[in-house]
């Protein structure tokens, strides 16, 4: 799988500052990508479909806070 082609983005509620800031990229597939957006070179983590549907439902839930 070639990822150098991946359309990163940041949230939008991202400070102005963009200092502590994560990037997400959609994969083929459905899963995503998460890397650094201070150090884009390096390394990312790679969710499938279900694994990232079960992040984005904790973040809703409150499990994280």
């Amino acid at each position: 799988m070639d990822l150098t082609e991946l359309n990163w983005r940041k949230s939008l509620r991202s400070s102005a500052s963009g200092s502590n800031c994560v990037e997400v990229a959609d994969l083929p597939g459905g899963g995503r990508a998460v890397r650094d957006s201070k150090n884009p070179a390096g390394p990312m983590l790679r969710f499938t479909p279900g694994e990232w549907d079960a992040f984005i439902g904790g973040v809703k839930d409150g499990e994280f806070d």
